[in-house]
């Protein structure tokens, strides 16, 4: 990748995903975003990769594997009281030259996956919505589920901004999250019963293994305290709940699944933040394929980053298609628009 597109990319990261978020990567993601050196240790990044998520996950892992360097004082995560950003970058450089050889392995065999487990607070009135729709338990078809964190959705409990809570309401997993849309939110007390659910990823990551476990953790960002702990809390729910994660390409694989699933079941397919990834002919034959399947059976579609950014919901019930965008979101849930009437 070019310098200067990657210097975009970094430019782009600061303003409209970092700011108001965390200062410290706002601050990194400017200052590698002008230095000839860090753009050239961020090229080794591999195609289809968002690098500054990528890049800075990298180094965060070596942090937390306990890489012993002054860089550590600026993150919250390793220390209980970090410094001012401000005066960060030389020290961050300076781990990066340092280390420059395991970041790049980092960056050339690893991958940002879904780790945001309050990503779920906007899945959750969706899915009371689809079964509304359609009055039958819903299968669940994830695709790049990473370790299967919202593919439990139904796990967890959540509050929109009042005392009511929704979900099951016996979950040590409780996700709050704002609403910013025009309308008011369609929600069930208590989660839609779900009979099927299977994860599809290039590589799972299964959270008993360390490494991987570590690897999603250092996704999160340094200062997210509360994204943190709802990572713990869910890892654990997510290593006693059964489900079926499968490794391979999930819109190569999915024909062949949702054969599988019985008939009298909804099939839920959805995704977050994924098909960013996706080249664009992968993602046309992932939309034909679903058009398929909805010819022979209902099938719902829940996802972003397909045309645009927005979430959407598509779906075939007899044959007919129907297609609703439900609003914008958060990259990490903390709010989303529910744009729908009711």
């Amino acid at each position: 990748m070019e310098k200067t597109t990657l210097s975009k990319r970094f430019k782009h990261f600061a303003v409209n995903e970092c700011r108001g978020s965390s200062q410290l990567y706002e601050h990194l993601s400017q200052c590698v975003s002008e230095d000839e050196e860090m753009l050239l240790l961020c090229a080794h990044a591999r195609e289809g990769q968002p690098v500054p998520n990528l890049f800075f996950g990298a180094v965060h892992y070596l942090l937390y594997k306990g890489k012993d360097h002054e860089l550590k004082c600026f993150y919250g995560s390793i220390v209980e009281s970090p410094e001012e950003e401000g005066g960060c970058f030389p020290y961050f450089k300076d781990f990066c030259q340092k280390y420059r050889n395991e970041i790049i392995s980092i960056m050339e065999n690893k991958s940002v996956q879904t780790n945001e487990v309050r990503r779920c607070s906007y899945l959750y009135p969706c899915f009371c919505l689809i079964y509304e729709k359609v009055k039958k338990p819903l299968a669940l078809i994830e695709i790049g589920t990473s370790a299967g964190f919202q593919l439990l959705w139904d796990q967890y409990s959540y509050s929109y901004g009042t005392a009511e809570v929704y979900g099951n309401h016996h979950s040590d997993v409780h996700i709050k999250a704002e609403n910013r849309g025009k309308h008011s939110l369609f929600l069930l007390p208590e989660s839609p019963p779900v009979t099927y659910r299977k994860g599809l990823d290039l590589h799972v990551n299964n959270l008993n293994d360390n490494e991987n476990y570590l690897w999603l953790k250092s996704l999160i960002w340094p200062n997210h305290y509360e994204r943190r702990k709802l990572f713990e809390r869910a890892a654990q729910e997510v290593t006693t709940t059964p489900s079926d994660l499968i490794e391979g390409d999930g819109v190569a694989l999915l024909s062949g699944v949702v054969k599988e699933i019985p008939q009298d079941t909804a099939i839920c397919i959805f995704h977050t933040h994924v098909a960013n990834q996706m080249p664009h002919h992968t993602k046309r034959e992932l939309l034909k394929k679903i058009e398929g399947i909805g010819q022979e059976r209902e099938v719902f579609h829940l996802y972003n980053n397909i045309h645009d950014g927005d979430l959407h919901l598509d779906y075939f019930i007899n044959g007919e298609e129907s297609n609703l965008t439900i609003g914008n979101t958060d990259g990490h849930g903390r709010w989303f628009s529910w744009n729908l009437q009711r």
